[in-house]
C-alpha cells in the first residue's frame, strides 16, 4: 500500500490531500504540521480553512484512509511520497529583501526528512518555490542520506481558492517535473500514477524540474498581469467617459484574448500573484536580466496604484477628508467564496482610510475579528510567516469595529466600500442603507457588482471602477 505525508496543513495540503484520499481508496493520505491548533481543527466539525465542498470530502475520507497529526517525524518516516506544503515568504531583510523567497521553512523541512526516513522517498514540492529550489533540496538530502534514495519532483499546485476542490477534482492540468534519470522517470510515473485514478493522462503534463518550478511563477505572473492591464485601462476609461466593463467585454470576444481575468477592480490579491512576480523579479535579477525584472515589476506597481487611486477617490470625493467620519468596509476576503485575507486588497484600502483617520466598521460573512485585527496590526509580509510565529494578540485598533452583516456596518455611515464581490452584497435592501446612512450618502465600489443607476436614483453618490464618473466626482483628482 502506497503512503503519502504532506507537511503542511495548509489551503494547499489540506484540500489536496483531501481529494487524493477521495479519489484513491486504496492509498493512506497524512497531512501532518507543527501546529497543534491547526491540525485539531481540521480533526474538528469546524475546519481551519473555508472552501466549498471540502467539509464534505474531509468527513468523507477522515479516519479511513485521511488523517491529521502533529506527529510530523513518525508519518514522514513511514512514507513512500512526501509532499512538502509549508510556507514559502517574501524575504524582509538580508539578501533579496522585499522579493526574494525565504526557504528557511522548506530548509528545515528537508532536513528533518533527511534525518527521520529509514526508506527511499519522492519528495514533491507542492509550495510555489523560485526556480532551482529543487537543486537546493537535492543537495540538503543527498549530503545528509545516510545511503537512502531520494528523488525530488516539481507539482505546483494551480488552484483558486473558492473553487479549489472543483479545480482538484477536474483540473486544466496537472504538472510534474523531474530528473531526466532513470530514477528521475520512475518517480514522474509514480506520481502520474496517483492522479491518473481520477485525471484523464492527457492532463497530466511531465518535463524537467526547472520548466514545472518556472510555469507555476509564470502562469501566476500572466494572470495577475491581465488583472493589471485592466486595472491601467480602467483609469483611463474614467478619464475619457469610456466603461471599462463594454471595453473588456469587446476586447474579451477576441479569442487570442478570451474574457478571463478581465474584470477590473481595486486590485488582486491572495497568497501568490504579489508574492511569485517579486520572485520572477528578484531570479530576473539574479540573471542578469534588468529589463525582464523591470516589465514584471511594472505589473505589481500598477495593482498598488489601483489601491492608492481608490483611497483617493473616497478621500476626494468626501470633501477631502474622512477624518471621524464612518466608512462602512463591505468584504475584507481577498475574493468571494474564500475566508482568505492573505494580500487582499482591503488592507492597503482600510489602511489608507486609517491613516486620514476614518472611522471603520467592517462586515465579511468569512473573516474572524481577530483576522481582520490581525491583518491591518501586522507589517508587509509577516502573514506568510506560520500562525505560530506571528503576534498572537494583535493590539486592537479603536478605529475599527467589526460588525455581524451589512446593515449594522452601513447604519450611520457616511460612506460604503465594496472590496469583495460576496453575492450577498448585489442583493442588499439599499433604499433601507440609503435611509440610515448620513447624506450626502457615498457608495464605492471597488468589484463593480452594484446596479450603478439603480443606486443613483435611490439618491447615492456613486464611484465604480472604470465607468463613467458621477458629476460629483468629475472634477475631483483620482491620484494625490
Amino acid at each position: 500500500m502506497v503512503k503519502i505525508c504532506c507537511i503542511g496543513a495548509g489551503y494547499v495540503g489540506g484540500p489536496t490531500m483531501a481529494v487524493i484520499a477521495l479519489k484513491c481508496p486504496e492509498i493512506q493520505v497524512a497531512v501532518v504540521d507543527i501546529s497543534v491548533p491547526r491540525i485539531s481543527a481540521w480533526n474538528s466539525d469546524t475546519l481551519p480553512i473555508y472552501e466549498p465542498g471540502l467539509d464534505e470530502v474531509v468527513k468523507k475520507c477522515r479516519g479511513k484512509n485521511l488523517l491529521f497529526s502533529s506527529d510530523v517525524e513518525k508519518y514522514v518516516s513511514e512514507a513512500d511520497i512526501v509532499f512538502v506544503s509549508v510556507n514559502t515568504p517574501t524575504k524582509t531583510q538580508g539578501l533579496g529583501a522585499g522579493k526574494a523567497a525565504d526557504l528557511t521553512y522548506w530548509e528545515s523541512a528537508a532536513r528533518m526528512i533527511a534525518d527521520v526516513s529509514k526508506s527511499n522517498k519522492i519528495v514533491v514540492e507542492k509550495s510555489t518555490v523560485p526556480v532551482k529550489t529543487a537543486e537546493a533540496i537535492e543537495k540538503i538530502l543527498t549530503h545528509n542520506s545516510k545511503g537512502i534514495n531520494f528523488q525530488i519532483l516539481s507539482n505546483p499546485e494551480f488552484l483558486a481558492e473558492g473553487t479549489a476542490i472543483q479545480d482538484l477534482f477536474e483540473p486544466d492540468r496537472v504538472l510534474i517535473g523531474g530528473r531526466e534519470t532513470p530514477e528521475g522517470q520512475k518517480a514522474i510515473k509514480a506520481l502520474r500514477d496517483v492522479y491518473a485514478h481520477w485525471v484523464p493522462v492527457d492532463r497530466i503534463i511531465c518535463t524537467n524540474l526547472w520548466s514545472a518550478e518556472l510555469s507555476k511563477l509564470a502562469a501566476n505572473a500572466f494572470l495577475a498581469q491581465r488583472i493589471s492591464s485592466v486595472n491601467a485601462m480602467s483609469a483611463l476609461c474614467e478619464a475619457t467617459g469610456a466603461d471599462v466593463s463594454q471595453v473588456s467585454h469587446a476586447v474579451g470576444k477576441d479569442t487570442r484574448i478570451g474574457p478571463k481575468f478581465l474584470n477590473a477592480s481595486v486590485g488582486f490579491g491572495g497568497s501568490c500573484f504579489q508574492k511569485d512576480i517579486l520572485n520572477l523579479v528578484y531570479i530576473c535579477e539574479c540573471n542578469g536580466l534588468p529589463e525582464v525584472a523591470n516589465y514584471w515589476k511594472q505589473v505589481i506597481k500598477v495593482n498598488d496604484y489601483q489601491k492608492t487611486r481608490f483611497v483617493n477617490r473616497i478621500v476626494s470625493s468626501m470633501f477631502n477628508t474622512v477624518s471621524g467620519k464612518k466608512i462602512a468596509i463591505l468584504g475584507f476576503a481577498f475574493k468571494k467564496d474564500t475566508g482568505d485575507t492573505r494580500e487582499t486588497p482591503a488592507i492597503d484600502v482600510c489602511k489608507g482610510l486609517l491613516g486620514d483617520k476614518a472611522m471603520l466598521s467592517i462586515y465579511d460573512p468569512q473573516v474572524s475579528e481577530e483576522q481582520i485585527q490581525r491583518d491591518l496590526s501586522m507589517n508587509k509580509f509577516d502573514w506568510d510567516h506560520p500562525v505560530h510565529l506571528q503576534r498572537t494578540s494583535p493590539s486592537s485598533m479603536k478605529q475599527v469595529s467589526v460588525v455581524w452583516d451589512a446593515y449594522a456596518a452601513t447604519k450611520d455611515a457616511h460612506g460604503i466600500c465594496i472590496l469583495t464581490e460576496w453575492d450577498e452584497f448585489k442583493t442588499l435592501d439599499y433604499q433601507k442603507i440609503y435611509d440610515n446612512m448620513q447624506k450626502p450618502a457615498f457608495v464605492f465600489d471597488g468589484r463593480n457588482i452594484v446596479d450603478v443607476a439603480k443606486l443613483r436614483e435611490i439618491g447615492f453618490i456613486v464611484y465604480s471602477i472604470g465607468k463613467p464618473l458621477d458629476e460629483w466626482l468629475k472634477d475631483m483628482p483620482a491620484v494625490a
